[in-house]
């Protein structure tokens, strides 16, 4: 585990370091019901599907909503704190194989003095979705740094514990050494004075197996003078 912690922090390291973003708002132009209609649009790095399902969220935020296979209609969008009733589309396309959010209107169906506000207020709504994109992004990012930092802390209390624990381990075998020392060393005074016991003991053995046979021989002498009673 340790080993693939050290591994994986390397490349969370430069994936931050080489992630670097420029929002740029474009206009631009999506077919919608036939028609090629005028918009606002913004590239994003990352896959289609992800930046598909995010925009169809960030739209959903806006207002009322409705949803096609091809592209979502907004109605009673709330733009800057004020409210639009007319319809705007929004569509998730690609491009070189780069993938596009793209939103606009049909301005044959708006008032002309509406035009310049509106389409200033669809490339503010771009440039957020771009920031928050990017931003959620990074936070995915973030969330695994925390997690590959959690990975490692818990490691090095691991390894702190196990000194620890190692170190506690060592105390104690450096005492029973002290112990097992002594103990050899009080054996071996023992093992002296026990030799010398044995030897003494031989010693008073031989003495009392003298004094024995004296004996015996002081008691066959009686009783051959007892014999020569007469």
């Amino acid at each position: 585990m340790i080993q693939k912690v050290i591994c994986f922090v390397p490349v969370l390291f430069v994936s931050n370091i080489l992630f670097s973003q420029a929002i740029t708002v474009k206009k631009d132009y999506a077919r919608i019901k036939g028609e090629n209609l005028e918009g606002v649009s913004i590239d994003i790095d990352d896959s289609y599907s992800n930046v598909n399902s995010s925009f169809i969220k960030y739209v959903k935020t806006l207002g009322k909503t409705k949803q096609t296979s091809e592209y979502i209609t907004l109605t009673e969008s709330t733009l800057n704190s004020k409210v639009y009733t007319l319809p705007i589309f929004a569509i998730t396309k690609e491009k070189d194989k780069t993938p596009q959010a793209w939103i606009g209107l049909k301005i044959g169906d708006w008032p002309t003095q509406d035009i310049e506000e509106i389409n200033q207020q669809l490339e503010k709504i771009m440039y957020n979705f771009g920031v928050q994109f990017y931003r959620n992004k990074v936070q995915v990012q973030i969330d695994e740094s925390n997690r590959a930092l959690q990975a490692v802390e818990k490691q090095q209390q691991r390894f702190v514990n196990q000194t620890r624990d190692l170190t506690v381990k060592l105390e104690d075998n450096k005492r029973e050494k002290i112990q097992l020392e002594k103990a050899i060393e009080n054996n071996a005074v023992e093992n002296v004075t026990l030799l010398k016991k044995i030897e003494n003991n031989k010693k008073d053995q031989d003495s009392l197996q003298i004094a024995n046979d004296q004996i015996k021989k002081v008691i066959e002498m009686q009783k051959e003078k007892q014999n020569k009673i007469k």
